[in-house]
């Protein structure tokens, strides 16, 4: 995710770093080069003039800007909705490491022991945040799911194929073991079990996400529209503007070719692009949060931008 401040003046148009540019790029450049072919040619085309006027241009123009709207308002509420996903995840893992560390053994003293149930499950709950992000980036969580976890605990998840589901039974059967041994009053544990459920619906809801694209053929439509109407363009502006041709018809691809571009980009929000949801600095946010509530000493530092990019 981009993290910067709005650039003014010139500095506004020489920005790269967050822009759609370099992946429209070829495009671009295929379409502007066509504009200033059919401008030296004056609209012909092996020796037969094509003649367009502005009809058909306006004709498509207006439905094409239009849809592309709708599809890039859909992606952008894939892209929120994870963000919000995201967001309740930080605010259940807090209140879960709230609710183990107040209402678990009440009596009892808390001490920074690995074997207390109470920082098992905070842990667990950091480690759950970790493995959420690798399963929905289809990356290895070994790495930083491992040192949250007991090692034989770990032993016995990693081979399973769905991480954050299996830390979710492990606490569930953690919470169900202490209410048996009256750790935990009878009455609190549906409120620690509406958490953990609540937790659970996130996952649900970014695997319904990441695994349900818009439409293919709704896309393709859209593609295939933006191309043929840069590509025709050239042909309907020559006769009036002129050598300024090539300039209109790069502005107008730019514009469709960024839109059509930047929806494919934010459909998919949990990938690693420079638009992509920060994941790795929401699981850092959760990491600190936890490790605070737990009273550890080596708390890592919140993730900083990279080139205006949080990750």
């Amino acid at each position: 995710m981009i993290v910067r401040d709005r650039p003014s003046g010139l500095r506004l148009f020489l920005v790269m770093r967050g822009s759609i540019l370099p992946s429209i790029r070829n495009s671009l450049i295929v379409t502007t080069l066509l504009a200033l072919v059919v401008t030296w040619t004056d609209g012909a085309l092996w020796h037969h003039k094509i003649t367009l006027t502005s009809i058909p241009f306006t004709l498509m123009g207006l439905p094409l800007a239009i849809f592309l709207g709708f599809r890039n308002n859909a992606a952008y509420d894939r892209y929120w909705e994870g963000r919000k996903q995201w967001g309740e995840l930080v605010l259940m893992s807090r209140n879960l490491a709230r609710q183990c560390l107040t209402l678990i053994d009440p009596h009892l003293p808390y001490a920074r022991d690995p074997a207390d149930l109470r920082a098992r499950m905070v842990r667990r709950a950091i480690a759950f945040a970790y493995a959420l992000k690798h399963r929905l980036r289809g990356s290895s969580a070994d790495a930083e799911v491992a040192p949250f976890l007991d090692p034989a605990e770990w032993q016995r998840l990693q081979r399973g194929a769905n991480l954050p589901h299996l830390l979710m039974l492990e606490m569930g059967a953690d919470l169900a073991r202490a209410a048996r041994e009256g750790r935990l009053e009878h009455c609190i544990v549906p409120a620690l079990d509406a958490t953990l459920a609540h937790m659970t619906g996130t996952v649900a809801a970014c695997e319904r996400i990441r695994n349900t694209p818009i439409p293919f053929s709704y896309t393709l439509l859209l593609h295939r529209t933006a191309y043929l109407y840069c590509f025709l363009l050239p042909f309907g502006l020559v006769d009036s503007i002129g050598y300024m041709t090539p300039f209109v018809v790069a502005i107008v691809a730019y514009t469709f070719f960024g839109l059509d571009a930047l929806g494919d980009e934010i459909e998919e929000p949990f990938g690693t692009s420079a638009n992509d949801l920060p994941l790795d600095a929401l699981c850092r946010t959760i990491e600190i949060d936890l490790r605070e509530s737990l009273g550890d000493d080596d708390i890592p530092a919140p993730l900083a931008p990279t080139g205006y990019c949080l990750n």
